[in-house]
């Protein structure tokens, strides 16, 4: 059993803001799951709707408890359900990337988000999965809070919903499999021009001695 909780605040003032992304991906995941709004009910301060991805059974939450406070309604459903760090899943904001990049990590400190602090502090542990959704940083002039607690321009709009249609298969992943899995098929891959260059002067670099090596009739193992 998982739980998969997404970050934000309630109300509608709230519903499109940038804080409020992870609550846009666990609607579009239960969207996905066939659950409607009948599905949802209210436990333990949030949200909560029960699904199954493949036969895993899993609980889909948004606390209502405000951002920074996140991680005392996920804390009292983990005891709850008497499930360990590993089964908890937090899809959250992330203005350290761009936005509409992904990023899945198994583990973590809260980098500065003060619902994964909450939820650090109340999980006691920092083993479970973060599925990072890039809102990007403040424009200038801006406070974070400015920032985060505003709506998404509408050239970010599109960016966003393919983040989160991208990420629907990758946290069914890793419940069916696991979070090394998802990172690998996932994550996007980081180019390393200088690391290609290093390996291709060394394949010449190989080349050359086994040539010169064929020459002098030895055989020799790299």
């Amino acid at each position: 059993m998982k739980i998969i909780a997404g970050l934000g605040n309630p109300g509608a003032e709230y519903a499109k803001t940038r804080h409020n992304v992870g609550f846009m991906f666990v609607d579009a995941l239960a969207d996905a799951l066939g659950l409607s709004a009948s599905d949802w009910k209210d436990k333990f301060d949030a949200k909560v709707a029960d699904a199954r991805i493949g036969t895993e059974k899993v609980v889909l939450v948004k606390p209502q408890t405000y951002m920074n406070e996140s991680g005392r309604a996920i804390g009292l459903l983990m005891n709850w359900y008497k499930l360990e760090p590993e089964d908890l899943i937090v899809a959250h904001d992330d203005m350290d990337i761009p936005a509409g990049t992904i990023r899945i990590r198994k583990k973590g400190s809260a980098g500065g988000h003060n619902g994964i602090k909450s939820v650090l502090a109340h999980v006691g542990d920092e083993h479970f999965a973060r599925v990072r959704i890039g809102i990007g940083r403040p424009l200038p002039g801006w406070t974070v809070v400015n920032h985060v607690l505003a709506a998404f321009p509408e050239e970010d709009q599109l960016k966003i919903r393919e983040a989160i249609d991208y990420l629907i298969p990758a946290v069914e992943c890793i419940v069916t499999h696991d979070v090394d899995m998802a990172m690998n098929q996932f994550n996007p891959k980081k180019k390393k021009k200088a690391k290609k260059a290093q390996t291709a002067e060394a394949s010449e670099g190989a080349a050359g001695a086994e040539g010169k090596a064929r020459e002098e009739h030895h055989e020799q193992a790299e």
